[in-house]
Order: structure tokens, then sequence, then C-alpha cells
């Protein structure tokens, strides 16, 4: 089976992990036998600077023709508005309806997780984040602009169909890996219309799992939860605002956002994973950041295309690669980038 993937770098560090990523997805594929074909695109803030052009206009059409879609990190001071970063992001996340923004948090090692009384085995859960509505869907204006009678409005919008299709996939992902319940979280308390409707679907859609235990947090509680007993946590689902917010408490509980993989999935279209963390323009070429974020979502991206033997290798390796600290220094080691990314490279055939 021959998987066809596109690879978008990005800006700064993004470049320098995405490197990696891709020598290791070359690796897994000889040892694992799997037939990859990676095609390079250079949309971002080089381009943008050069042409003008932040996406083309064919572009998300092409990009449809790919059984995933890899991207590195986005953003670059010469372009302080961030306007490519919004259009290649945002609008491949709307425009190709990836609905849900999966994010693993898991710690593979004792000494990248920051909670004095758990270990790296007490941080395992997946946090579901409804990935195209809510507060993030630009829907407002600003009325009176720059005077003291300046409104700003910024609409949330929840759909019964976004909401209720968000939640089954959490309760299938559940169902699937055998995780016993699901959480899900709102602040319905005081956002009495939108988040009534996410309690009441969540209450209907649960009915369909009942080995499923359901479980509800208001989502200041939930934050509280996640850092006093993150055990009690197996599957999370939540709105858009909220899931970004607790993704990064939940990286922060895993090592870091440099341990961060996440995937936009369309489950009957075509999804793109992406490390969380940012482009760092100015430690680009420097040969420091850690690609562990960016390997870790290839191997989503590869777990999600059927290959599942080669992204549990992945796996694998970046944990052999922290036991004997042959990382970079913001997880205990003293490697590069590159060098990072050769050990998992090495250790993927148990060198």
């Amino acid at each position: 089976m021959r998987r066809r993937f596109a690879v978008l770098p990005g800006d700064g560090i993004g470049v320098d992990v995405t490197r990696e990523a891709v020598k290791v997805l070359a690796e897994v594929a000889t040892l694992e036998s799997l037939e990859l074909e990676l095609q390079s695109f250079d949309y971002g803030a080089e381009r943008y600077l050069r042409t003008g052009e932040t996406l083309p206009a064919e572009a998300l059409e092409v990009l449809r023709g790919f059984d995933a879609i890899y991207m590195g990190a986005f953003g670059d001071p010469r372009i302080p508005d961030m306007r490519h970063a919004r259009d290649i992001l945002l609008g491949t996340r709307f425009r190709l309806d990836q609905y849900i923004n999966l994010r693993p948090v898991r710690c593979f090692h004792d000494r990248l997780c920051p909670l004095r009384a758990y270990r790296a085995r007490d941080i395992d859960f997946v946090v579901f984040r409804e990935n195209t509505e809510g507060l993030y869907v630009g829907v407002g204006g600003i009325f009176k602009k720059d005077t003291p009678d300046e409104i700003a409005l910024q609409e949330e919008v929840n759909t019964r169909k976004g909401v209720e299709r968000i939640l089954r996939a959490a309760f299938e992902y559940a169902r699937q890996h055998g995780r016993p319940s699901v959480t899900m979280s709102d602040k319905s308390n005081a956002l009495r219309f939108g988040h009534d409707l996410w309690q009441r679907a969540f209450a209907d859609v649960s009915r369909d799992y009942p080995e499923i235990e359901p479980r509800h947090l208001y989502i200041d509680a939930l934050a509280m939860q996640l850092i006093k007993d993150p055990r009690r946590f197996d599957v999370i689902v939540t709105c858009n605002m909220f899931g970004d917010i607790v993704t990064d408490l939940g990286a922060a509980l895993q090592g870091g956002l440099g341990m961060a993989a996440s995937g936009n999935i369309n489950p009957g279209g075509t999804s793109m994973f992406e490390p969380v963390h940012g482009s760092a323009p100015k430690y680009a070429g420097l040969d420091r950041a850690n690609p562990f974020a960016a390997i870790l979502t290839a191997a989503m991206m590869l777990a999600h295309s059927g290959a599942g033997g080669a992204a549990a290798r992945i796996e694998r390796a970046v944990s052999e690669c922290l036991e004997a600290a042959e990382c970079t220094v913001d997880l205990g080691g003293k490697l590069g980038t590159a060098a990072a990314g050769d050990a998992v490279a090495r250790r993927l055939g148990g060198g």
C-alpha cells in the first residue's frame, strides 16, 4: 500500500524539525517495508514575502489528493499580522473540515513529569478539541474603534451537528482504544445557551455508548483536577477555545511543547498533522530545536494511515532516546536537532 503525504515545513524551526521527522519517516519506511511518497510544498513566510500569496487558489484541492498533510510551525516576525500562518493553518482546518483536533497527552519519561507526586505512567490521556466552531470562527466586529466608546463583539458558534460529531468521535475513540471514560468539559453555568447545547448533546450521545462512563466537569474544575490527579482522565472532549487552553496544560504535563504532537482530523477526508510548538525564528538554523514533537507527529500520521506498527516503533525509539538522554537540552540531554533526529532513526533499527 502506497501512502502519499504532503509536507509543508513552515517557518523558523519548523523547517529544522520537519527535516528530522522526514528523516525518521524514511528510515522507518525502509525497516517496515512501507511505500511512502513525500511531496514538499513551499507555502510559508518566504513564499508570501516573495509573491504576496499565502495559499494558491488550487492548493487545497491539490492537498485534498494526499493521504495526509504534515505541517511544521508557522510564524515570522517579518509578517506581524501572521496573515500567511492564519490562511494556511486555519484555511486548511476549516476548508478541509478537519473538525477533530486530537491531542494525545502521554509522558514518556519520569524526569519530564512536572508533578512531584506522579510519574510518567500517570500521564496518559487524550483530548478531543472541537476544531471548526466556537469562538475561533471569526464572527463579530468592532464599533467606534479607537474611541472611548469602542465596542468589540466576538461571537461563539455552536451547532448541533458540530457538537454532536466531536462528542461521538471522542466516544468512538474510547470504545476502540479501551478507554473506560469520556469527560466533557464546558462552562454551561455561565454560557447558558451555547454550552447548554453541549450538555444536552453529551447526554444524548453518551446513551449510545453504555460501556463508557460519561463524566462532566466545568472547565475551571477540569484544569484544577488535571494538576491534582491526572490519572482520573482517559478521554477529554471540549470546545475550541477551552481545548486550546487545556491541551497546552496537557503539554506541560508531558514535558513541554517539544513533546506535544497533534492531528487535525477529518475522518472521511484528508487530515493534517502538526507539532503544536511555535516557529521560534530566533533559533532557526542553530541546531537547537527539539525535534521530538515533530517526530511523534509523524508517528501519529502513520498510525492514522494504517501503519500502526511503524508508529509504535517510532514511539519506542523516542522513549529509548529519552532513557539514554539522547535528546536536546530541554529534555535533559546535550544533543542538537540533527543529532537527536539521528538518535531516533538509529534506535528504530535497534541501535
